[in-house]
Parts: structure tokens; C-alpha cells; sequence
């Protein structure tokens, strides 16, 4: 039987979703890195729920520090369990900062990664001149004031089929750097900058370098239009710096309806 579990984490105390553990040949893992992952996490609890070893794969790999709202994740086995079982059973063996928020059975061919027709991040910058203290695992922090329509304006010129390697960090390994952006928001409430991004799928930092740019023209230091000569030049070098993973929460993946999947995560 194949699942689909929503997961909601913090990931401020690991080293990103993929586990760094090798599994041998008889389910017993081998580790080759100290820092806790997200995915270890998950496994180990539902393969004590389950009574076997479980292997997971996730709709969108996040990198250490960044957060999930709806992780989607798929798994199979064959022990006699309700979804709710493996809802509080899995959260029950689960860190504090980990917990699974539904469970659905779903047919043998859904998968959490290649069935997800678009994925979605937000990222959160505190624009004030102190420093946070509440919330602050949440939120990135800009002293400098920004603008946040011109921010928003310059953004638009990314909408679209494109290749982005001038946001793709050198270590992503994705075989093109070719994505499709459907939605780029850039919106301020009181002190707070929320951008909101939609696409097909990201690449490794794209996120994170796209907001690091965007900066600089919220500060006035770039024009609106450089963002779009970015694009064009595919030069990863002449981008913004990479913006701290502090801030950005992955809000989830979409799927279309014959997956059968709760709401918030259906097109």
C-alpha cells in the first residue's frame, strides 16, 4: 500500500531534508554524518509505526535552516494501519519541531516528487532597524529601508519558461536549469516583506538567489530592470548574494485532483 503524508517541520536544528545515512541491504542504517536530517527523522518514526524499515521521497528537497508548511511525502507498506495511525503514531516518535498533519492512501503509481504539478515558497524579511527577537527562526532581517514596489516590479520580469542559471547555485544538480515562475508577490504588511513564488520546480538556492537580488533593488542600489538583464545574461556571478535560509518556508506542493489529495495541496 502506498501513503502520502503531509509533514510540517522547523527546520532550524538540521542539515536540510535528505538524510546522509547510507541504508544496507538489510534496512539497518549506516552513518556517514553526524547532523540530523529531516528525512532520518521521519523514517526512523514511521518505521517504528510500521514494524519495518520505511524509505520516503519528498516532493522538494529543503536545505538546512528552511522550514515546511505541507511537505508531501509518499511512502509504501503493507502493515495494517489506519491513516490516523500513522498520523499520531509517526508524531508521537517524532522531534518536537516535526510533525505529520494527515495521511492518505493513494494508488501505487503517485509519486511526491514527479506527480507535483508546482511547488511553492515564501519568504519573510523583518525591515526595521532591530534586529528581531520573537519569531526570529522565521524571518530573515534588512536594517535598510526597501522598496517594496519596486521589488514586486522587477520581479514580474521572471514570470515565465526560462533558464535561471543566474540563480542556480554551482552545486545544484539538476540536469537544465530551464523552470517555469507562474507566480512571483512581493507584498509588504507594517515592517514585514513577504514574497511569495510559484513554479513548476526550483533549483538548488533559486529561491534564496532570486531574493538576494531582489534586495539590492529594494535598496536602490540596482534598477528594476537589472533583474531582467540577470535573466538574459545567465551569469550567476554578477547576481545578488544568496539570502539567508532564515525566512523562507517551503509552503508546499500542488497536485491536480485525480491525486485525490486534501486541499491545500490541489490545484
Amino acid at each position: 500500500m502506498r501513503y502520502a503524508l503531509g509533514v510540517e517541520y522547523d527546520g532550524s536544528e538540521f542539515s536540510g531534508w535528505q538524510r546522509l545515512n547510507a541504508r544496507g541491504d538489510d534496512g539497518s542504517i549506516r552513518p556517514r554524518r553526524r547532523e540530523p536530517t529531516l528525512q532520518a527523522a521521519v523514517e526512523d518514526a514511521l518505521s517504528f509505526v510500521a514494524g519495518h524499515a520505511v524509505d520516503v521521497t519528498c516532493a522538494g528537497r529543503t536545505d538546512a535552516g528552511v522550514h515546511a508548511a505541507c511537505q508531501v511525502i509518499h511512502f509504501d507498506s503493507d502493515a495494517a494501519r489506519e491513516p490516523r495511525g500513522w498520523v499520531l503514531g509517526a508524531t508521537t516518535r517524532l522531534p518536537a519541531a516535526i510533525c505529520a498533519l494527515w495521511c492518505m492512501p493513494v494508488d501505487g503509481d503517485f509519486n511526491a516528487r514527479f506527480s507535483a504539478r508546482a511547488r511553492r515558497y515564501r519568504y519573510r524579511i523583518l525591515n526595521r532597524p532591530v534586529r528581531p527577537a520573537l519569531h526570529r527562526q522565521y524571518l530573515s532581517w534588512e536594517r535598510r529601508p526597501l522598496d517594496a514596489p519596486a521589488m514586486h516590479r522587477a520581479a514580474q520580469s521572471l514570470l515565465g519558461q526560462h533558464d535561471f542559471s543566474a540563480f542556480r547555485t554551482v552545486h545544484c544538480q539538476a540536469p537544465h536549469a530551464r523552470r517555469d515562475l507562474q507566480r512571483i508577490e512581493v507584498v509588504r504588511t507594517g515592517d514585514v516583506l513577504e514574497i511569495d513564488v510559484q513554479a513548476n520546480a526550483f533549483l538548488h538556492h533559486m529561491v534564496r538567489n532570486i531574493v538576494g537580488s531582489l534586495l539590492l533593488v529594494g535598496r536602490g542600489e540596482r534598477s528594476e530592470d537589472w533583474i531582467q538583464a540577470l535573466l538574459a545574461g545567465r551569469d550567476r556571478t554578477l547576481a545578488g548574494p544568496t539570502a539567508p535560509p532564515d525566512g523562507l518556508v517551503f509552503v508546499g506542493p500542488l497536485y491536480p485532483p485525480v491525486c485525490r489529495l486534501p486541499q491545500e495541496v490541489t490545484l
